[in-house]
């Protein structure tokens, strides 16, 4: 067990989390603490010229130049602009960002089991920015998807099919992947990626617990090679995270050789110790999608050799 920055003991693999509670106008949201660095008093903001119309500036805590998004406005949400009291920092895909909200509610502890897909009238639902719905106590938490935020305020941070091109020449491969990735957005630009680079067997399931019903429904098969051969998982999803599938995957005596890649936007010290030692083959940061492909390449030469 490890403790992290808010003192709870989490066990690797248990498919928990623990989600920062924000409000904005009133609405409850969340975001997983592993995400949030601080929450901050605003600071006064730099405008940028040419921004994204939601994005209010820099500001500079500590000489770290820090992009500030205005959460309320890219939502659609209304709130007195002298209600407008927190920040809360966060860092993902090796990014700083803050985020303007309202109210800080506390964390909660929840399971992935307890989350689920909100429908399309939701925050545009599957293709949408909420990734989860948490019932918790007496309140529904909307997780939102600050990777789809980012991705959208500024493309040029996210996955880039540039990276595939300079990789050069490839030859079409038909080994088959399995990828576990719950937002709609970036699954596409994965797959679309690995296509490009060459590999065209790819199952694309929406959680970690679909990705294993395949895989477990696999088991026995004695063809279990030449149905999978390597599996890419997010961490935060719901129903099952990244790291139980992983678990489950490296626990299992008929899977435990099929090689596993952690492709998350939550890759740092701690989060990388946590899959390591859960069996994970190798576990990388989005969006470096140009490094997943060489990685792919890594493992499967490995394993045909093997």
């Amino acid at each position: 067990m490890e403790e992290n920055k808010t003192g709870i003991l989490l066990e690797s693999g248990t498919n928990e989390l623990e989600v920062m509670e924000f409000t904005i106008a009133g609405e409850v949201f969340g975001i997983n603490v592993a995400k949030v660095t601080e929450i901050m008093i605003p600071s006064d903001v730099k405008p940028m010229q040419h921004a994204h119309p939601c994005v209010e500036g820099v500001f500079k805590p500590r000489g770290n130049v820090i992009t500030v998004i205005d959460l309320p406005k890219y939502l659609g949400l209304e709130i007195p602009e002298d209600d407008r009291s927190l920040f809360i920092i966060t860092n993902f895909n090796k990014m700083d960002v803050a985020f303007r909200v309202q109210r800080v509610v506390g964390i909660a502890r929840i399971s992935w089991t307890a989350i689920q897909k909100p429908d399309k009238i939701i925050y545009g639902g599957s293709d949408g920015v909420a990734t989860g719905l948490a019932e918790f106590e007496d309140r529904l938490i909307t997780i939102l998807d600050f990777e789809k935020i980012v991705a959208e305020i500024s493309p040029e941070t996210s996955i880039k099919e540039s990276e595939i091109d300079e990789l050069g020449e490839r030859q079409i491969s038909n080994e088959p992947i399995v990828i576990a990735e719950d937002s709609v957005l970036l699954a596409k630009m994965i797959v679309e990626c690995l296509h490009k680079a060459g590999y065209r067997n790819i199952n694309q399931f929406d959680n970690g617990q679909e990705a294993w019903d395949y895989l477990s429904s696999l088991r026995e098969d004695p063809d279990l090679r030449n149905k999978v051969s390597l599996v890419i998982t997010d961490i935060e999803m719901p129903k099952m995270d990244g790291h139980r599938l992983t678990k489950l995957i490296k626990d299992d005596t008929k899977l435990r050789n099929i090689p596993v890649v952690i492709f998350s936007s939550l890759i740092n010290e701690e989060t990388y110790i946590k899959g390591k030692s859960l069996g994970a083959d190798e576990q990388l940061s989005k969006p470096e999608i140009g490094h997943l492909v060489e990685v792919i390449d890594h493992l499967l030469r490995i394993r045909n050799e093997a």
